[in-house]
């Protein structure tokens, strides 16, 4: 991979910072070059962080990183950071197993200041450097950098409610990346920004508080006056009376403007908001008329954005989305729920056939479940599509809200399991364990993509809370019916029949398991339901075999496994139980089939653990 000149003399930001500043905006060009290049060999997470470059420049150039502490939200663009934070010569294993991470990670690298992956942590965990800085009397900033899709979030208000008031060292950089910006009024706003971070205005406010502060009537007419100024041109009331000095918006992708503005504002103490404007996919045009699309891409070729083959196999996540268009043709009383991920969880089409119906709560999975029970009680039958570590946010809310009152609410569970290249931040590697021991929910999980589609009309007929869990990506290919049909309730099924072991799979594990069991001359059960479960059949085979295997995507602690060791315990029966499933660890990133074969996950692993425990 080619490197530009001034690029290639960036080691850290350290030598940035030795850099005339009228070099940065080539550092920028090459910087978005060398982005187009490498992740268009890796693929990866693309518009937001072609937006962000001029940021990231102007950030490591202004502030003394990592001294200052940089934290991103959610890390979707932090790509041209860990460019210039010396791992440029190892983008090339983004997000391949023992290669960079796709997100800011703490064991990667010093600049990496807090590890994220899910939404809207950003200007907490900021706070929290500021407070320790005060703490220990250090001379640092803190700064925050979020987008305005992560500011629809209740962490991100809550923290911003909590750091207004805080006399600490603290920038909020609010990056905006949805509105577009006229040239004039561009340019406009960037003054009146550089105007408002400047010396003359801020002491100039300073000055007049103290010598008005006899005169409350003319202290109030002149803070009335400021406000009215800067609110002709910015949303400031609310941040101003939340505590923050508001700054903005200016034009993000207009390196000048960002490195006078951050230069100014480093002079300031207090908490700080710094509204900046972006374009997603800016420098590459066919980003910036799809940022959608462009949002994560898989390898592609630079000049036409054309991608490699594609399998022809179905998704799970479409069986889901043709499965909720199909049930809502059925019934008028379906609402499609989902926390800003309309393309990741697949209601496309069900936002185009059914808009009145479909609700998109942003980045708010607490009041996304709340919002389902409230419908429940009118007598609505709400899905709330969601991933599994997306869930993990709305846990109160999943007992208390709905669980409780044994509400009619279906959770369409995607990405459950290991997902690959996103790394353990995305996996769903802790449904199981954490939604059966709720009280009156029921959780399914399917072998394949048309038990998947009947799971789903199964736990819709259900009255009361159930969920179905189902993978990332496509299974083996097994023909989806259009007919649905309710399957047996509580009821798993034996698929092989053999001797001496029996395994049983909880979901898309089953194929290999089938495998395993082939080779071992084993009894194999799909077992379908992780809640109710099968007890009757679980007995069954603890009658008429030696060893009992369980076999799951999900932690064992806690998870199916442990289910069928209750079950058995309170059946009186002692039998030997060997539970495989992922480890008391985080997985890190990598393919996802390599990933499940590191954790013992396909055939060849269950048959060798199994062969190990029969030693």
């Amino acid at each position: 991979m080619s490197m530009s000149e001034l690029l290639n003399s960036i080691a850290s930001p350290a030598d940035l910072r030795q850099l005339d500043r009228k070099e940065l905006q080539q550092v920028s060009d090459e910087l978005r070059a060398y982005l187009l290049d490498s992740v268009s060999r890796t693929g990866g997470h693309f518009a937001s962080n072609l937006g962000a470059v001029e940021l990231t420049v102007a950030l490591h150039y202004v502030f003394d990183t990592p001294n200052d502490r940089l934290v991103w939200d959610v890390g979707h663009q932090s790509y041209p950071h860990k460019i210039l934070t010396g791992r440029r010569d190892r983008m090339n294993t983004m997000r391949k197993k023992g290669g960079l991470a796709g997100f800011p990670k703490r064991e990667e690298s010093e600049y990496d200041t807090f590890g994220v992956g899910h939404s809207s942590t950003s200007i907490g965990a900021a706070l929290g450097f500021a407070e320790a800085a005060k703490l220990r009397g250090d001379d640092r900033h803190s700064i925050a950098v979020i987008g305005d899709g992560s500011m629809t979030a209740g962490q991100a208000i809550e923290a911003l409610f909590n750091a207004g008031h805080r006399d600490v060292n603290l920038l909020v950089i609010l990056n905006d990346n949805e509105m577009s910006i006229s040239p004039n009024v561009g340019a406009f706003n960037n003054y009146l920004a550089k105007l408002l971070s400047g010396k003359f205005y801020n002491g100039f406010r300073n000055a007049t508080g103290r010598v008005l502060e006899v005169a409350p009537s003319l202290k109030e007419l002149a803070r009335r006056g400021e406000e009215s100024v800067k609110n002709l041109f910015s949303p400031a009331s609310l941040f101003e009376e939340l505590g923050f000095n508001y700054i903005g918006p200016i034009d993000g992708n207009n390196l000048d403007a960002l490195v006078t503005t951050l230069s100014n504002i480093k002079k300031l103490k207090g908490p700080q908001f710094l509204h900046i404007v972006t374009k997603k996919g800016h420098g590459y045009k066919l980003a910036v008329a799809d940022p959608v699309k462009y949002h994560a891409v898989t390898p592609f070729t630079p000049e036409d954005g054309m991608v490699g083959g594609k399998s022809s196999k179905v998704s799970f996540t479409h069986v889901f989305g043709d499965w909720l268009c199909d049930m809502a043709k059925q019934d008028e009383r379906l609402i499609g729920i989902t926390p800003a991920m309309r393309e990741g969880s697949g209601l496309v089409r069900f936002e185009q056939e059914f808009p009145e119906r479909y609700f998109d709560v942003g980045i708010a999975e607490q009041h996304a479940v709340t919002f389902a029970a409230g419908l429940a009680c009118e007598g609505f039958k709400p899905v709330v599509a969601i991933y599994s570590t997306f869930l993990q946010r709305a846990y109160d809310q999943l007992i208390h809200d709905v669980a409780l009152q044994n509400l009619d609410v279906t959770f369409a569970i995607d990405r459950a399991g290991l997902v690959g290249a996103d790394g353990p931040t995305h996996a769903g590697s802790f449904d199981i364990s954490y939604l059966r021991c709720i009280p009156n929910m029921a959780l399914l999980a399917p072998a394949d993509e048309n038990e998947c589609r009947q799971m789903l009309y199964t736990a819709y007929q259900h009255n009361g809370p159930a969920a179905v869990r189902y993978p990332r990506g496509s299974g083996n290919g097994t023909p989806v019916q259009a007919e649905m049909t309710a399957l047996p309730w509580g009821k798993g099924e034996i698929r092989r029949t053999g001797s001496k072991i029996a395994i049983l799979a909880f979901g898309t594990v089953f194929a290999d398991a089938l495998l395993a069991g082939e080779a071992l001359d084993a009894s194999v059960a799909n077992m379908r339901f992780v809640k109710p479960l099968d007890v009757e059949l679980i007995k069954q085979l603890a009658a008429s075999h030696d060893l009992i295997v369980t076999v799951e995507e999900n932690a064992v602690m806690g998870g199916a496994g442990s289910a069928v060791l209750e079950a058995l315990a309170a059946a009186g029966i002692a039998k030997q139980v060997l539970q495989i499933g992922l480890p008391d660890a985080y997985v890190e990133h990598g393919e996802q089939k390599e990933l499940q074969a590191e954790c013992g996950l396909n055939a060849a692993g269950i048959e060798a653990a199994i062969r190990a425990r029969l030693g």
